[in-house]
């Protein structure tokens, strides 16, 4: 199966609490929850099901898998929670013990040998949705084959970040783009291995900025 990832963020790189649910997540006095509520047109949200639709299994966080399991398993007639409860889902954690989600399968020895023997398998996508501290992980360890961003228009000035402040760093190649009626830009990477910096390069005109 293929690793895709696919995540909401802001356009300062903010995913924490995009739900409907303003109480969704306030860890570290996030006060700005629901940002993405709303966002998006008709084509950007059957996008986004038909994403869910085409997953061969499901890769989670503890903290999304225990969000995702709250609101979409009971919603078995939307696509989204039909796709998510017909097929299978894995949790990397060390700590769950009991989960509720039927076809779940928790990942608690060598994740990174886990992942690989998964995406060994045939089938569609293993897809990772939301899931911050995993995807980064992912990435890190290049586990990763295409992932995907939704970028809602607005600045959010606090939360937690998909990348952070430092980190490895990653060369992208960009396979998709597209804007929507709303202003949402859903961008799809493959990554490329690592960035190439200035030494013989010639970089982009820098332009007369504040002219």
């Amino acid at each position: 199966m293929k690793l895709t990832t696919m995540t909401q963020v802001t356009i300062d790189g903010v995913m924490q609490g995009n739900g409907g649910a303003s109480e969704e997540d306030r860890r570290n006095g996030f006060e700005r929850g629901g940002w993405a509520l709303g966002k998006g047109d008709d084509e950007t949200r059957a996008f986004i099901a038909r994403t869910y639709q085409r997953a061969g299994a499901f890769l989670f966080g503890r903290r999304t898998y225990e969000l995702f399991a709250a609101s979409w398993g009971p919603l078995r007639e939307h696509p989204i929670g039909a796709a998510l409860h017909d097929a299978p889902k894995y949790v990397a954690s060390t700590t769950l013990t009991a989960p509720g989600w039927q076809d779940t399968t928790v990942l608690r020895g060598d994740l990174e040998a886990a992942v690989r023997e998964l995406k060994a398998k045939p089938g569609g996508e293993l897809q990772v949705h939301g899931s911050g501290l995993l995807t980064r992980w992912l990435l890190a360890n290049e586990l990763v084959d295409e992932m995907t961003l939704i970028v809602i228009p607005v600045v959010l000035g606090q939360g937690a970040r998909l990348f952070p402040e430092t980190g490895p760093d990653l060369a992208l190649d960009l396979a998709e783009s597209r804007v929507d009626s709303k202003g949402v830009t859903i961008q799809v990477f493959r990554p490329a291995g690592r960035p190439r910096y200035a030494g013989g390069l010639k970089s982009l005109p820098t332009g007369h900025h504040g002219r």
